[in-house]
């Protein structure tokens, strides 16, 4: 059964900044999330109920709505910078 993936505003600002290269890989792993939010090394976060897939050096955070199946996308980042902040999360 098929998610429908959702973004929040600071998740959209972050792909619109990610390199050019990436880009195309960090959105190819979101749309993945679709038909399998829970994909091979995906991890929950500690301290919180969202989870994490990796991209190379970049990170994808979401959160999981299992009761209206959506994939709620909440930032995409490099590794170093995704977690400073728990406000953006």
């Amino acid at each position: 059964m098929a998610y429908k993936l959702d973004f929040t505003p600071a998740a959209l600002r972050d792909l619109k900044r990610l390199p050019a290269a990436i880009r195309p890989d960090i959105v190819e792993s979101i749309q993945a999330l679709a038909n399998n939010p829970r994909p091979q090394g995906y991890e929950k976060l500690q301290g919180s109920d969202l989870f994490r897939i990796r991209q190379g050096e970049y990170r994808v955070i979401y959160d999981i709505l299992d009761d209206v199946l959506t994939v709620l996308v909440v930032r995409t980042r490099h590794r170093r910078e995704v977690y400073k902040s728990k406000k953006g999360l």
